[in-house]
């Protein structure tokens, strides 16, 4: 995936240079959004994520991909175990989860991913990973920042989407 036709994100539109900035930007953009949304507990539809747990979510995928870019810094062709993203907001109750806590942790687990990015050189960030989702594909550390990035932007997507229909 280069390209998501959902939210319309472009992987190629984000410099190697800026992926630790846009990385560390997600503290503030998930709390401010967040703080605009009337029931942070609230699914908009039975399969579809509250905001709490889209932002729990993000949280754990910092989480996962600072591990797994670790892993590719120290075994060559690593395959990434996948994190079980679905699973996850079932076991690890998301939405039961205290906000300001997650918030907390999304913060500290982008800085952390972002400083990693910030010190790769660029043959490390040609590092290739086994990626799991949605099928094993062979993937940079710079795809792999990238698609981090995504996965912020598209889920303040979603979380601003449900406060339009809050709006609404």
């Amino acid at each position: 995936m280069d390209l998501c036709e959902e939210c319309g994100f472009g992987y190629d539109a984000v410099a190697p240079r800026d992926v630790p900035g846009r990385l560390g930007e997600f503290a503030a953009r998930f709390t401010e959004a967040l703080a605009a949304v009337v029931d942070i507990r609230a699914r908009p539809a039975p399969d579809v994520w509250s905001p709490l747990e889209y932002t729990c979510h993000v949280r754990d995928v910092l989480r996962v991909q600072a591990e797994r870019l670790d892993l590719a810094l120290h075994a060559d062709a690593p395959e990434f175990a996948p994190m079980g993203r679905d699973e996850l907001v079932v076991t690890a109750a998301y939405n039961r989860q205290d906000p300001e806590a997650v918030l907390a942790a999304l913060g500290s687990a982008a800085a952390v991913l972002g400083t990693a990015f910030a010190a790769l050189r660029p043959d490390q960030l040609e590092r290739i990973g086994l990626y799991p989702w949605p099928e094993p594909v062979p993937r940079t550390l710079l795809w792999l920042g990238r698609h981090t990035v995504h996965e912020g932007e598209h889920h303040l997507m979603d979380i601003r989407r449900q406060l339009a229909q809050d709006r609404a």
